[in-house]
Parts: C-alpha cells; structure tokens; sequence
C-alpha cells in the first residue's frame, strides 16, 4: 500500500496522479492484476478524464450544474458548514476505481489519465491510497 497527497484548490480542483499511480504497480513487482485507487474523504473523489485544459474547466462548471455551491443543502444545518454540494459531488463521482494492468503497465487508453478531484470549499490536501488487488 501507498499513500500520496496532493493538495489541492477548492471547487473542482483536480490533478494527474497516472505516474505516481504507474510508478506504484512498476515497483510493486506484480505482472498483472488490478490497483485500487482510493480518495480518503468524503468531499474528494476519484475518476479519470482526460487531462487537458478544456476539459479541467468544462468537469468542474458541468458538475456545478449538477449541484451548485450556492443552492441551500440541509447538510449545512447539520455541522453549520458550507460544503453541502461538495459532497454531493463527490458521492457521484465516487472514492475510487479499480484499474486493470498486464506486463507491470497499467490497461489504460490513450488521452485517459487518472485524476484526483476536491469538490470541496476550501483548499485541501488530498490522501490518496493505492493497494494492489
């Protein structure tokens, strides 16, 4: 098991973590099998895009439609924060995937990376566990 983290901006930041993810199942020694690739929190998540420009704008705008930050959530009654639709979003993104490898690389197409993303509101520091399965 491996733990990075990532720190990141509020609102949708995201970040590559494919070569880290990468370098983990080279060194890990395994041929073939899967990595678990987890975001621990729950107003971070995990996904894979692919990484360019256009895209780190269009996921974090396209997202916000879904659920806005400045709509009224009963989350924020609860624990009198803010970060309602922060983990709204990060519930249907999800914490995790699984990624198949073969001959130590990981099954991945060609413009897909995996990312880490932070919904929440404020500046964070993600931990992001890997485990091979």
């Amino acid at each position: 098991m491996k733990v990075l983290t990532v720190e990141l901006d509020a609102h949708g930041d995201m970040a590559d973590i494919t070569d880290e993810v990468r370098k983990f199942v080279r060194e890990s020694g395994k041929r073939e099998g899967a990595v678990l690739v987890f975001a621990k929190g729950s107003t971070g998540a995990i996904t894979t895009i692919e990484y360019e420009p256009g895209l780190k704008k269009d996921f974090p705008r396209v997202m916000d439609k879904i659920a806005p930050y400045n709509d009224y959530y009963e989350h924020h009654k609860t624990w009198g924060d803010d970060n309602g639709s922060s983990h709204v979003k990060a519930s249907i993104v999800g914490p995790s995937i699984v990624v198949p490898f073969k001959d130590g690389e990981l099954l991945l197409g060609t413009w897909q990376q995996i990312v880490v993303i932070n919904f929440d509101t404020r500046r964070r520091k993600r931990e992001v566990i890997l485990q091979i399965l």
